[in-house]
């Protein structure tokens, strides 16, 4: 049995959903190919504990896809076929060691009050940079949102420089080049107020001294304090079903359950796929591969014959991982710190830059780390409709942690295996929960442990457990992202191209690569 189309695309994650769509709405016949049983790739909402608990398996917050180009093409449309965002005003919080904590919301007012108890310096730099938000976003955004080509970048450039002169354009660049720890001691005088945003950078490969890094927790901090945070309403995979939804109403198709083998060529170019139960799929058009850079080269049977291009592609780099733990809870954690944090979508343990830099050299070591970043994450807060009535979720993310084990840097865990290991150090991560709120073991009903080697074999694209696709930094972001002069995601096969969030701009929930490539591709 096979099948012809005009574009057949490897993964159903959400920036493969959104190429199909685009690509759909402009008229081609595409179909979208998955090897796991269910669509999604991270972005998954799974019954992992117990009856009526409902779990984000990967992603939680959807503001980057409510708040990117393909949403205000598409929103409308994909509203109609069921997606619904529950909005946040408490958006994420860090508690200290000495029973203080700091959140930002929605509340200008409240997060000045927080920021001033611990420095009024800062409190009035804060307010400085909400007012300033809306220059410096619109050209931050214009540079995600642009594709990685140089004629894009000249004209980028150009308005930067017409918009803010040549000091203004200088000092954009020169943020864009900080790292998270500069850029925050520059800016803060409060140490909690700088690990407060600083924890940010961790969710995206960037350690406090990872150059490239400052512009993550800026936009994190000044976008929910502007706008708030979006979860998915009943759970993140709201924005995949009507996804789908949207590519099928078109023609379209979404096979899950269906491994792809390889890539078939012809005629100097990709002519389609063969799947593992042996089916040949034409592409007419294109192939499109939501894979990371390592694994093309397998379904080549070799390689691209471009030696440059493969060896790039062989040694993209890889984050440390993440183990997740996914908790049933009698009820939400009690933090000593204050009963305010209840009503926070996230609340990060992640005491001072030093601690998240220490962590991150652990996990890069290969050990695990002795103080790991928690982020927890209480959906429930926000939407109760994922657990049953007067009962809640937790969704905690245990960062960094090493892909394969060496050793561990507190000298307890003996292990090298994951499958035991795991247990092991969700325990670690749930002791450190323990002394920020105690009695939450107590409340547990049942708990889900993933770890990054599991996550991998859900989906591979995640190597290690690197849930962002590989590093953001430097050397492999803006041109260089996944290799240089391939930002566009094109490969020197003709008709094959890659996305996903190895691809320009990279990770998140935000469908860039997909759209991006889409455009090109529809010639729009």
């Amino acid at each position: 049995m096979s099948g012809s189309y005009d574009a057949v695309i490897i993964g159903a994650g959400h920036n493969s959903l959104a190429c199909a769509a685009h690509l759909a709405a402009k008229g081609w016949r595409v179909g979208v190919f998955e090897q796991a049983a269910a669509p999604g790739g991270a972005v998954k909402t799974l019954p992992l504990t117990a009856p009526g608990f409902r779990h984000d398996w990967g992603a939680m917050n959807l503001s980057l896809f409510a708040g990117s180009p393909f949403f205000r093409q598409y929103g409308a449309e994909l509203q109609r076929y069921g997606l619904e965002f529950a909005p946040v005003a408490q958006c994420f919080a860090s508690v200290f060691p000495d029973g203080r904590w700091l959140g930002v919301g929605t509340d200008l007012a409240a997060t000045t009050q927080r920021i001033a108890a611990l420095s009024p310096e800062d409190a009035k730099t804060w307010g400085d940079l909400v007012a300033g938000f809306p220059n410096r976003a619109a050209d931050l955004f214009a540079l995600l949102g642009s594709p990685m080509k140089t004629r894009a970048l000249a004209s980028f450039a150009f308005k930067t420089w017409r918009r803010n002169g040549t000091g203004g354009a200088l000092d954009l660049l020169r943020f864009l080049l900080m790292s998270p720890r500069r850029w925050l001691t520059d800016t803060f005088r409060a140490p909690e107020v700088r690990a407060t945003l600083g924890a940010w950078g961790m969710h995206l490969d960037f350690a406090p001294d990872i150059a490239g890094g400052a512009m993550f927790p800026y936009l994190e901090a000044m976008a929910n304090q502007s706008f708030g945070m979006l979860l998915g309403k009943g759970g993140a995979d709201t924005m995949i079903r009507a996804l789908v939804a949207m590519v099928t109403a078109r023609g379209g198709s979404v096979e899950c359950n269906a491994q792809v083998a390889r890539v078939l060529q012809g005629g100097g170019r990709a002519t389609g796929i063969v799947l593992a139960d042996g089916r040949q799929i034409t592409a007419r058009r294109a192939v499109i591969a939501n894979v990371a850079p390592g694994a093309l080269a397998r379904l080549l049977d070799g390689g691209t014959g471009d030696a440059g291009f493969d060896a790039a592609m062989a040694g993209f780099a890889h984050a440390p991982g993440t183990l997740m733990i996914h908790l049933a809870m009698d009820d939400l954690p009690d933090w000593a710190a204050g009963p305010e944090l209840r009503q926070f979508a996230y609340v990060h343990l992640a005491p001072s830059l030093d601690q998240m830099a220490r962590t991150y050299a652990q996990a890069k070591a290969g050990l695990l780390p002795d103080q790991p970043v928690i982020v927890v994450g209480q959906p429930t807060a926000v939407d109760p409709s994922r657990a049953p009535a007067g009962k809640h979720v937790l969704w905690m993310q245990v960062r960094m942690v090493p892909g394969t084990i060496a050793g561990d840097a507190a000298g307890q865990i003996t292990a090298t295996d994951w499958a035991v290991v795991k247990d092991q150090m969700a325990d670690r991560a749930l002791d450190m929960l323990e002394a920020a709120a105690p009695g939450t073991r107590a409340k547990i009903i049942a708990r889900t442990v993933v770890s990054p080697l599991e996550l991998e074999a859900d989906n591979p694209n995640l190597v290690g457990g690197d849930q962002v696709c590989g590093s953001h930094h430097l050397s492999q972001h803006f041109l260089f992202r996944p290799a240089r002069g391939r930002a566009d995601g094109s490969t020197p096969i003709k008709g094959l191209h890659l996305t996903g969030a190895a691809v320009w701009p990279g990770a998140g929930t935000g469908a860039g690569a997909g759209y991006l490539l889409a455009r090109s591709l529809a010639g729009n």
